[in-house]
């Protein structure tokens, strides 16, 4: 596990609800491409059901964390990307599941107009910095 620095309210800068402004850190670098609610046979999780894709888009980046000697502790920032915002909720429970208030990395939602394949309701990236 690297030794992150949050920074959730820059001087000047509004206080961030649900995410920090700023996380640094030294150490190998780790990119994880976006995930969607598939499970491990390539099967849609959750079809229509936020929660449901939420949580499995949660399980997939543990597990790609996990291959890459990380764990969520080492996420500096997630990028959210929603074909409606009001999936965010349900992606802020998962994201619960996993990751407590006082390490929130920085992020990042973006409203799409659509995902690679149209029953996905959401997809999310992640970076991570592992200790060396």
């Amino acid at each position: 596990m690297s030794e992150l620095t949050r920074i959730p309210a820059p001087a000047g800068v509004a206080p961030a609800a649900q995410y920090s402004h700023v996380v640094l850190g030294r150490g190998r670098f780790v990119a994880l491409s976006g995930q969607v609610a598939l499970d491990e046979d390539g099967k849609l999780v959750g079809e229509g059901d936020a929660a449901a894709q939420a949580r499995q888009v949660f399980e997939n980046l543990r597990r790609c964390l996990t291959a890459a000697g990380a764990t969520f502790d080492d996420v500096v920032k997630l990028t959210y990307f929603v074909t409606d915002m009001a999936h965010m909720p349900a992606l802020r429970a998962a994201r619960a599941e996993h990751i407590p208030d006082d390490r929130l990395p920085a992020a990042s939602a973006v409203q799409v107009a659509a995902l690679v394949r149209p029953e996905f309701l959401m997809e999310v990236e992640a970076f991570a910095v592992v200790g060396e």
